[in-house]
């Protein structure tokens, strides 16, 4: 998954010019506040072993010169997107609509960019990028794997909240064929599941006979990258051999040789507004669907909302994750409906950052990253009857992705072994730590 995963600087094709007007758009300064959002209670029990660091952000404010203020969000610990003190710097003193499609500014900044210049001419955001093309874009709910418990328990919140599409990750540590069977029986026939496996399944001969046998599921929809991207060949067969759907990230193999040779069915589209806008763009030339993946709480589904409203080809439901956390850090909440959310028809963003969230939820800039999370033991048990021990989620995609352990094996699951307090524990966990334990046995 990535978001804001590319730095441009260049105005999108086919944007809406800015026409100045009698506001000073000058950037008179910049504030930055972290914050910890806490995540709910079903992510929290599984974001631990691999995102813990989700949960932090920074709050940027931009004040114009003309008193308008802007508001955006980053969050901190992703793959792109930190507001660096250069590009404050950049961004200061000069005007607002001249920087805002500059990607390499970072995701907060160029959000509270685009907040404050549309706020300052009195427009919604999606004014900014072209003509409106939907009122209201479709939207995902996202969790990250999961036993089927946890799972079903996302899914009941999904629907419950008006969501009718459901992504989720696919992982050779938890037996994806049981876990469908299990919760398919408890959920609706139009709610649907996206399976993302960041590619696991490795090769296509393997994925080709493993994404048939799921696919008996009438709720799955979408694969998402099943085998490594670059692999044409294979992902061009993968497509012959099921009647779902398969999603892969924009760039990877290049856009040319992806339409030339017609590897998928749809594109995910993330990083920076230009950068969303003139791949968006290249996907509606190419008559190519694709989801949006603009990752944070609400202020990043908010700020989504206006690009899925304006680009014709936003036609999957975004991907978001706003719904992992306990504080939206907007008003009004973002409300959905039969699978799909208004766009926001105030000026700016078309929301109101939730500043008592905000003051509640405040820290101290951290000085490193929070991961792994400390005193974590982690088991893989194996039909075999085998049992694979690590301290973290890094650990255990090194040994899959490397080909050391068996792939999406019947039966297997994962489990968080709690600390009981005994030796036995600290010692496997300490050892854990250092280097994943494999034994034969179960010895916790």
């Amino acid at each position: 998954m990535g978001v804001f995963s590319g730095a441009r600087a260049a105005p999108p094709a086919g944007a809406a010019s800015y026409v100045g007007g009698s506001s000073n758009l000058t950037v008179k300064k910049v504030d930055r506040t972290w914050i910890n959002v806490p995540f709910r209670d079903a992510p929290a029990r599984n974001m631990i072993r691999e995102l813990p660091h989700w949960t932090i952000f920074e709050i940027c404010r931009v004040t114009l010169a003309s008193g308008v203020v802007g508001f955006g969000e980053t969050m901190v610990y992703y793959t792109w997107g930190r507001v660096s003190d250069e590009a404050v710097q950049r961004v200061t003193g000069r005007n607002a609509a001249e920087q805002m499609w500059d990607d390499s500014l970072g995701c907060g900044l160029q959000m509270a960019l685009f907040d404050a210049v549309a706020k300052a001419n009195d427009v919604p955001v999606y004014r900014l990028l072209g003509p409106k093309r939907r009122d209201r874009p479709f939207i995902s709910w996202w969790a990250i794997d999961m036993p089927a418990e946890d799972w079903l328990l996302e899914c009941k919140d999904a629907l419950a909240q008006g969501y009718t599409d459901f992504k989720t990750k696919a992982r050779p540590w938890f037996d994806l064929d049981r876990q469908c069977s299990a919760f398919s029986k408890d959920l609706p026939r139009h709610f649907k599941i996206d399976f993302d496996f960041n590619s696991m399944l490795l090769d296509s001969s393997r994925a080709g006979r493993y994404l048939v046998q799921i696919e008996k599921y009438p709720n799955v929809a979408i694969y998402e990258s099943p085998i490594p991207q670059s692999d044409v060949a294979g992902n061009k067969m993968l497509r012959s051999q099921t009647r779902v759907p398969i999603a892969m990230h924009y760039g990877s193999p290049p856009i040319m040789t992806a339409l030339r040779e017609d590897v998928c069915d749809a594109f995910v589209i993330g990083g920076g507004a230009s950068g969303v806008m003139n791949d968006g763009t290249v996907a509606a030339a190419a008559d190519k669907p694709f989801w949006l993946q603009l990752v944070g709480t609400g202020i990043t589904a908010a700020f989504a909302l206006h690009f899925g409203a304006a680009l014709s080809h936003a036609r999957w439901p975004s991907v978001n994750c706003h719904q992992l956390f306990t504080h939206p850090m907007i008003r009004p909440e973002l409300r959905v409906e039969n699978g799909t959310a208004a766009v926001p028809e105030a000026p700016g963003l078309g929301v109101t950052l939730d500043e008592d969230a905000v003051e509640r939820l405040r820290i101290q800039p951290l000085s490193r990253e929070p991961y792994p999370a400390p005193n974590l033991l982690i088991a893989i048990r194996w039909p075999s009857g085998a049992t694979s021990y690590y301290a973290h989620a890094r650990q255990y995609w090194d040994d899959f992705l490397g080909g050391r352990l068996p792939l999406f094996p019947e039966g297997v699951y994962l489990e968080r072994i709690a600390d009981n307090g005994s030796r036995e524990w600290k010692e496997l966990q300490a050892r854990a730590a250092q280097s994943p334990v494999h034994t034969g046995g179960r010895p916790l």
